[in-house]
Formats: structure tokens, C-alpha cells, sequence
């Protein structure tokens, strides 16, 4: 369980494939602090640490998590958001995370407005459908307030701490974006509509 609330932006140092998968090494401040099997947030997928050596850590990614998140999009030298799993008795500073990524979607628009900005996401209609105005949103594992929602797309507002705390503000039309919506609004949603046979 995360809360959105990004610890470190680590560098991805290594990428190899495995037999139904891929391996990724990341050079990380926090990595000391990890043990084996535990979970950390790898832009907001729940990934389980599989070695740690010196100040980097491993994670084996399956094929389902390739296909679902943009790891498989990854490389060596790319960054991408850390966060360790929460210990209860913390303060919940953004919301319930789970790592479980719902799917992908994409930057359409980034503007800025005063000193932040609103960052618009396109997304498919199984991902805007658990949205409401002012629910939370973890976009790359970062908890995030979504409005203006609408069937395909919806607004966040980042403050320029965020921009810069977390790989946010590297982001521009087009990316490809890991999301994760309120799991309370996934439990709702399953309970109300309908199965699909």
C-alpha cells in the first residue's frame, strides 16, 4: 500500500529481458532501506524488490505488467518516480494507493496557470468512467486531485513543487502516463454496473 506521495526520482540503470519479462536495476537514494521482497512503487506500479546491491536495487517485471503499465516503455537512463511501501502509523499525505495500475493514458495538453500548472490526460472510457470531480488519481504513482472530467479525458493541477519532486514536469504531449484510479471508486463502480459476460 503507497499513499502518492513521491519519496525520490531514481534513474533506471539497466534494462534485461527475461523469458516472460524484463529486469530493471535502478540507482536509488532509498535503495539501502529496501530488503528483499519488499514492494516499492516504480511509477506507481507495485513492483517486488528482487536484489539489492550498493545503492541500486531489482525488480523482475512480468509480461502482465508490461502490457498493463509503461515499464516496458523504460530504458537505461531514464527517471521515473520511487516511492517504499507505507508503514502503518503514518500520515496518509495523499490517498490509498495500491500499485495495481488500472491501465495507461497520455499528456494531450499542459498549460500553466500563475505559478502552476493543468496538465490534461486522455484516457479510455473503462478509465475516466470511476473519475469525479475533485476524487483522487494517481498518475505515475503521484496522488493527484482530477476535475473537469469528462468521458475520455480529465484535468489535474500540479504545484510547482510537484513538477519538480516528481517526473511530472519533464512530461509533455503525448507521453504515455501509468493510472491508477481511487480504489474506493473501483469498489463502488463493480458493485453498481452491471457484469459483463
Amino acid at each position: 500500500m503507497f499513499t502518492g506521495i513521491i519519496e525520490e526520482v531514481a534513474t533506471v540503470t539497466a534494462v534485461a529481458p527475461l523469458a516472460a519479462g524484463r529486469r530493471l536495476a535502478i540507482d536509488c537514494a532509498n535503495a539501502a532501506d529496501l530488503a528483499l521482497g519488499d514492494s516499492v512503487a516504480i511509477d506507481g506500479a507495485c513492483m517486488t524488490v528482487v536484489a539489492v546491491a550498493g545503492s541500486a536495487f531489482e525488480v523482475d517485471v512480468s509480461s502482465e505488467s508490461l502490457r498493463c503499465t509503461t515499464l516496458g516503455d523504460r530504458r537505461a537512463g531514464d527517471r521515473v518516480n520511487i516511492e517504499r511501501a507505507m508503514q502503518l502509523g503514518e500520515r496518509l499525505g495523499g490517498h490509498i494507493v495500491t500499485g495495481h495500475i488500472d491501465g495507461t493514458g497520455r499528456v494531450s495538453a499542459v498549460r500553466e496557470e500563475g505559478e502552476s500548472f493543468v496538465y490534461t490526460f486522455e484516457v479510455g472510457l473503462e478509465l475516466a468512467r470511476p473519475l469525479v470531480e475533485k476524487g483522487s488519481v494517481a498518475i505515475d504513482g503521484i496522488s493527484l486531485t482530477c476535475f473537469h472530467c469528462l468521458a475520455d479525458r480529465f484535468d489535474v493541477a500540479v504545484i510547482p513543487h510537484t513538477a519538480r519532486a516528481t517526473t511530472l514536469g519533464a512530461k509533455r504531449p503525448g507521453d504515455r502516463v501509468n493510472v491508477e484510479n481511487d480504489l474506493l471508486a473501483k469498489y463502488v463502480e463493480k458493485l453498481v454496473v452491471p457484469l459483463r459476460g
